[in-house]
């Protein structure tokens, strides 16, 4: 049985996986925005709860420091996400899909980094295939979208970022033993894309979905094979159960950049606070 904290656990595919990796035997802490969406689902499994909107970095170190009480963590499921409507910018500075989708997931991760470490865990990043359908023009220098801003392209980038965030965590810690990956969960029939336009509401939202979208519980499947199995490679990409390759040609240097720009961002929002 692992201990396994999964993040965006109060709906959809995240509450799918928490009652799919229960069924499986495990002890599953749920970390979710809504307090009441999350305490139903905890409720429903007996599991522990934690609140956290990804919108404020506040409240990712503030989750980080409440699960520093867990003895340890066996797996960390980076799975809060979503798109957005119009351009925001968060209370730190960051436009909000960015920030919801990569950076936030990346202060957490690293801020557990020694428990994780510890325990020689695995970190399961929910990215998409919009990382390449979306994602393909990767603009470092305009990761905060100032100069063009779409709110796919906007997620497309962020979930780009989750994969490039997965290969560098794979190179930094491989051998610390921590097993990165990242994974695309479907199409998936549930609540994604409620605060985007009416294009994509209408899309994820009317009854045509039933037509061509899985259901979280087939997405579950996904995550829980990645919990469980070991025939995956760990820094990779994988769809159902394959691999998915990048059309973004990287040989490892914009994954490191982008690291290196995600510490230095989130350690600006540091010295402001201090």
């Amino acid at each position: 049985m692992a201990r396994i904290v999964i993040t965006g656990a109060s709906d959809g595919i995240g509450a799918a996986g928490a009652r799919r990796l229960a069924a499986d035997g495990h002890e599953v802490v749920v970390v979710g925005r809504s307090r009441a969406k999350t305490e139903a689902v905890a409720a429903e499994l007996g599991a522990p709860l934690h609140l956290a909107d990804f919108s404020r970095l506040d409240d990712v170190r503030r989750l980080a420091a409440e699960l520093e009480r867990y003895e340890r963590i066996d797996v960390l499921v980076n799975n809060a996400g979503g798109v957005m409507g119009r351009r925001e910018v968060t209370e730190d500075g960051f436009e909000k899909t960015f920030q919801v989708n990569h950076l936030a997931p990346f202060l957490l991760t690293t801020l557990l980094l020694p428990r994780l470490v510890a325990a020689r865990a695995k970190v399961i990043q929910t990215a998409s295939a919009a990382a390449n359908h979306f994602g393909g023009d990767f603009d470092l220098d305009d990761l905060n979208h100032e100069r063009r801003y779409a709110p796919m392209k906007a997620y497309g980038d962020a979930k780009l970022a989750n994969v490039l965030f997965t290969r560098e965590l794979d190179r930094r810690h491989r051998a610390d033993g921590i097993a990165a990956v990242a994974f695309h969960p479907g199409v998936v029939r549930s609540n994604f894309a409620s605060e985007t336009g009416l294009a994509m509401r209408v899309l994820y939202h009317s009854p045509l979905k039933y037509l061509f979208m899985i259901s979280a519980e087939t997405s579950a499947k996904r995550l829980s094979w990645l919990v469980d199995g070991e025939d995956w490679e760990p820094g990779g990409f994988y769809g159902d159960r394959t691999p998915i390759a990048l059309k973004l040609q990287d040989d490892g240097a914009i994954a490191r950049e982008l690291w290196d720009r995600s510490e230095r961002m989130l350690a600006a929002v540091d010295t402001q606070l201090s």
